[in-house]
């Protein structure tokens, strides 16, 4: 894409600054003892018991004693396992390549024994692209995982499991395969079925506190920029190609008009802003209120491949929708590129396991743990109904606080449409016209000359520090402004299609 470099150069050249604070310590973790030298990290979680689970690209599953600090085979043999959930001591789900698979050892000896298909109820072309990422399971025994389209640059293969859809096929990333760019639900009572539509490379499904469903997806055909999205039922995220499997729909999907599709689509919640928040989200994972991570619990971390980085996700609801704001986080060196998959320790510490896939990203296993000093940090950010409040971790400095010249905002959108990614279009610069600091100075309540729905708003905070002369950890945060608090207008795109009808009509 021509228009990433300058971007980016651009980005680089402002006053971001973007740092893991002191408070949070990074150590690395000894890798398994595979016989492989890819030590990739495609699935992460921890036992009941407190050991660490960590899947590999061999196809290897090995578990960790973190008080002995010794790795033992557990399993192996497995087709790309990208994801894994704990149900026992002894009993794993793991979405495989083909499957959603149960791994079990039925015998006690501590190697498993027993693998059992769960599901296979979806399509396969032998694509490289078609992953199947990251199982998650909801409160009432129903499993969800995310599966990927195919790439136009691998074809489809002639052995396909599942019927071929040549409607599925156009375009740079195809779905023609069953589901593939669908989230799949195998229900408690033994059914497969597509639950959302439209997702190009889902890589990191995740629940927060409340039990919303969340997906990433990354930049590319159809998605201007990555994205997190509210996973609901039936609903359709963007992505044209999984339409070819949605009952009711005519038609070759990517050859259907951008404001038709758009108008079908739900928006996402969170846009990460290409090259300058994140490249490649992966998994999402609330902030558990047993975590010992800081005074974030209910916020939602996101993984990124391409740079050392974890982001924060803070949302609200909206006339009935979920959207907000993401900042860096964890961000930078000693962190490793590629954290791909999260979990939570039995201490409430952060590991975090890596990943490249042959392309940006890294490899390892790192221990990310907070050492209880509150860090000087954006702890939220919340729409107003004329701008926005943001709130700290601790009191600013109220003069420094109130400079206008501080608080430098920015809008603009990316394009919805077919072709890869989206130059930032309608970048603007807003003015602030009040600034307003609570009593106690944690709070800062910004007025903008205007707010834009449809737009993302970002700021870039300069020269703050808190009361007590602590520089803030991370000066960048992004809010995606799809719904103003009142008299939200149309969605463009479908103000477009309805002109469009009219006209038709006329003739």
């Amino acid at each position: 894409m021509r228009h990433i470099i300058p971007l980016l150069i651009s980005f680089l050249g402002t006053t971001v600054h973007a740092s893991t604070s002191p408070s949070y310590s990074i150590t690395d973790i000894p890798a398994p003892p595979t016989k492989f030298k890819n030590i990739q990290v495609d699935g992460l979680t921890f036992l009941p018991n407190g050991k660490l689970v960590v899947c590999l690209p061999s196809g290897e599953i090995f578990f960790r004693d973190l008080q002995s600090e010794t790795w033992e085979l557990f399993a192996q043999g497995l087709h790309n396992p990208l994801g894994v959930l704990a149900l026992s001591n002894s009993e794993l789900i793991v979405t495989q390549r083909p499957e959603l698979t149960r791994v079990r050892d039925l015998d006690g000896d501590g190697k498993a024994d027993d693998f059992e298909v769960l599901t296979d109820q979806f399509g396969m072309s032998g694509n490289y692209h078609e992953f199947n990422f990251t199982p998650v399971l909801d409160q009432k025994g129903n499993y969800f995982f995310a599966l990927g389209t195919g790439s136009s640059g691998d074809g489809v293969r002639t052995i396909t499991r599942g019927v071929f859809n040549e409607r599925g096929r156009p375009g740079r990333m195809h779905s023609s395969a069953p589901y593939r760019g669908c989230i799949m639900k195998f229900t408690s009572d033994g059914k497969t079925i597509p639950y959302s539509y439209g997702h190009r490379t889902p890589n990191g499904l995740g629940f927060d506190l409340k039990g919303n469903l969340f997906v990433t997806d990354n930049q590319g055909d159809w998605v201007g920029s990555s994205k997190l999205f509210h996973v609901q039922k039936g609903r359709f995220y963007g992505h044209a190609a999984s339409l070819a499997w949605k009952e009711g729909f005519v038609g070759t999907p990517v050859d259907a008009p951008t404001e038709k599709l758009a108008k079908m689509r739900s928006r996402a919640c969170v846009v990460f802003p290409h090259g300058t928040m994140a490249n490649s989200p992966t998994e999402v994972l609330a902030i558990s209120e047993k975590a010992n991570f800081g005074p974030f619990a209910g916020q939602l971390l996101v993984g990124e491949m391409n740079q050392p980085r974890i982001v924060r996700v803070m949302l609200e609801e909206v006339d009935g929708e979920l959207q907000g704001a993401c900042v860096p986080f964890i961000d930078g060196s000693p962190l490793g590129r590629g954290c791909n998959r999260m979990a939570w320790a039995p201490d409430g510490s952060l590991f975090v396991g890596q990943t490249k896939h042959t392309w940006a990203g890294g490899q390892g296993i790192q221990q990310v743990s907070w050492n209880g000093k509150t860090p000087f940090e954006i702890q939220n950010m919340e729409l107003t109904s004329k701008g926005f409040k943001i709130t700290f971790t601790q009191p600013v400095d109220q003069a420094l606080a109130k400079k206008k010249e501080n608080w430098p905002f920015n809008r603009y959108f990316f394009e919805y449409r077919r072709a890869y990614g989206s130059p930032r279009s309608d970048e603007t610069p807003v003015e602030v016209e009040k600034i307003t600091v609570s009593p106690d100075a944690t709070e800062v309540d910004i007025e903008l000359t205007e707010l834009l729905a449809w737009h993302i708003h970002e700021v870039k905070i300069e020269n703050l520090i808190s009361k007590s002369g602590e520089e803030l950890s991370n000066n960048y945060i992004v809010y995606t402004l799809n719904r103003l608090l009142a008299n939200t207008p149309p969605d463009p795109l479908q103000v477009k299609l309805a002109q469009f009808n009219t006209s038709e009509k006329k003739k």
